[in-house]
């Protein structure tokens, strides 16, 4: 993977930008293998320690395929859906996304427990492209019919031993 760019790896322009910006010049291994198997539509698994780029390895194709994908979100719906073990991570996700993102015209959204709902079902009211949020809530809401998951095409569990050490797999399936 040594030879390798964000741009032989197929990301596209607009994203290429953003990381220019953001100095990222060479891929890490786990976006070498992860983000062309993404763009290719395959489902991928991938494990690397932190720190080594996981956010951008499945956030960079995510974004790109939403962005080429011409679907508008309808009311309370998500086009992808993140899930997180933690309301930080869930933030920090959602910021990398924004940052990659910003020449992009996607919305996107944190839903997280441990504060006012209110903002979060304002901001699904009229959809959004990629859902970022942490399980509890995400079911709240879900239950209340202020988030639909029927039409998101996407999901990446993030942290998925992390979330299921804490006990989050049942919400997980359901």
């Amino acid at each position: 993977m040594t030879d390798h760019t964000f741009q032989t790896l197929g990301v596209s322009e607009p994203l290429l930008r953003a990381l220019a910006t953001e100095n990222y010049t060479n891929p890490t291994p786990i976006q070498g293998k992860a983000i062309p198997a993404i763009l290719e539509g395959r489902d991928v698994l991938g494990l690397a320690q932190t720190g080594t780029g996981k956010t951008a390895a499945f956030g960079l194709p995510l974004l790109q395929r939403l962005s080429q994908d011409k679907t508008v979100a309808a009311p309370h719906q998500a086009r992808a859906l993140i899930l997180a073990p933690t309301r930080e991570l869930a933030i920090q996700i959602n910021d990398s996304l924004k940052v990659y993102g910003r020449h992009l015209h996607l919305r996107s959204t944190v839903i997280l427990g441990g504060v006012s709902q209110h903002k979060q079902v304002e901001a699904m009211r009229h959809g959004v492209d990629i859902l970022v949020a942490t399980p509890g809530r995400l079911l709240d809401l879900v239950r209340q019919k202020q988030v639909r998951l029927d039409k998101c095409a996407t999901l990446v569990i993030d942290e998925a031993d992390r979330m299921f050490d804490m006990g989050f797999i049942k919400d997980v399936r359901k």
